[in-house]
């Protein structure tokens, strides 16, 4: 007997429809339909000024739409990893400490998750002394220490060179195989974010295009922001990560478009000292953690 197969529901996990937001009266987003759903990856670019950071405070309830509506599943627990987050260097704040804000972490678990994300043994450092890219891993390793159903990624590279973008962006797509997670990112790393991603959206104050990075970066909206030069880029991209030997591109890296944006932090990951331990007041207000756990945001 032929049997009829129900199709596989997704679970939808944030969906924006018809938002528009701005300040003093002018709309920086305007009529934007947006979604994720469960264990996808999807990218945001655009140029300075498109709304990218906008639209990230609208998803995680940061700011109110002035128009539209954006629905959280029921329970969802959000992960943020900043481009930037500022601690006051004379504090002494060790890595071990720091993953316990804003609620404390159990040992174990802190210590398997600074070894998955790759700072194993950095537990009683310092902050201040990290290098850039064990710095945005420690970030990482503090937001999926709560068990994200959704880790959201305002360019979570800013200040690391292109070979640890590229690693960074590589272990999100390890952590998304294995844990499930769904993933947001916003980037001006083109070269990077692309093939990493299930869909992209480019967002100008609108959404311009969205689909699959082939679709995406063949659209005529995307190459009218960011040219041509992301395609070598592209297959740089999965050059690195494919292992095959496509040399008719290798001279793309730096023709990325005029918004592409090429980090100068040239440190590289070193160990610094540790630092001791003692009393703190871990000072919750200064870090910024958000977790929701209602159902619809307005």
């Amino acid at each position: 007997m032929f049997r009829m197969h129900r199709p596989i529901r997704v679970k939808r996990l944030i969906e924006a429809r018809t938002v528009s937001a701005g300040f003093n009266g002018t709309d920086i987003l305007a009529n934007v339909d947006f979604h994720i759903d469960a264990g996808e990856i999807v990218t945001v670019v655009g140029p300075n000024g498109s709304g990218k950071s906008t639209l990230m405070r609208l998803l995680v309830g940061a700011v109110q739409p002035r128009k539209g509506k954006i629905t959280h599943s029921p329970g969802l627990r959000l992960g943020y990893v900043p481009q930037r987050l500022t601690i006051d260097p004379t504090l002494p704040l060790s890595v071990s400490r720091f993953l316990d804000l804003p609620r404390p972490a159990k040992r174990a678990e802190k210590v398997a998750m600074m070894e998955r994300v790759g700072i194993s043994g950095l537990a009683a450092y310092s902050l201040s002394d990290l290098s850039g890219g064990q710095y945005q891993r420690a970030l990482l390793a503090r937001a999926l220490l709560a068990q994200p159903q959704i880790l959201i990624l305002d360019e979570a590279t800013q200040g690391m060179d292109q070979n640890g973008s590229a690693g960074f962006y590589a272990l999100i797509e390890t952590l998304r195989r294995e844990l499930g997670t769904a993933v947001l990112m916003v980037s001006h790393e083109l070269h990077v974010v692309m093939s990493a991603s299930d869909r992209v959206i480019c967002l100008n104050g609108h959404v311009c295009c969205e689909g699959t990075p082939e679709i995406v970066r063949s659209a005529p909206e995307y190459r009218a922001l960011f040219g041509t030069g992301t395609h070598g880029t592209l297959a740089l991209y999965r050059h690195e990560h494919n292992h095959t030997h496509d040399h008719a591109h290798s001279h793309a890296h730096g023709d990325a478009g005029p918004c592409a944006h090429q980090s100068g932090d040239q440190r590289k990951d070193h160990h610094p000292a540790p630092m001791e331990q003692g009393p703190l007041d871990h000072g919750e207000n200064r870090i910024d953690h958000r977790q929701t756990n209602t159902g619809a945001k307005g």
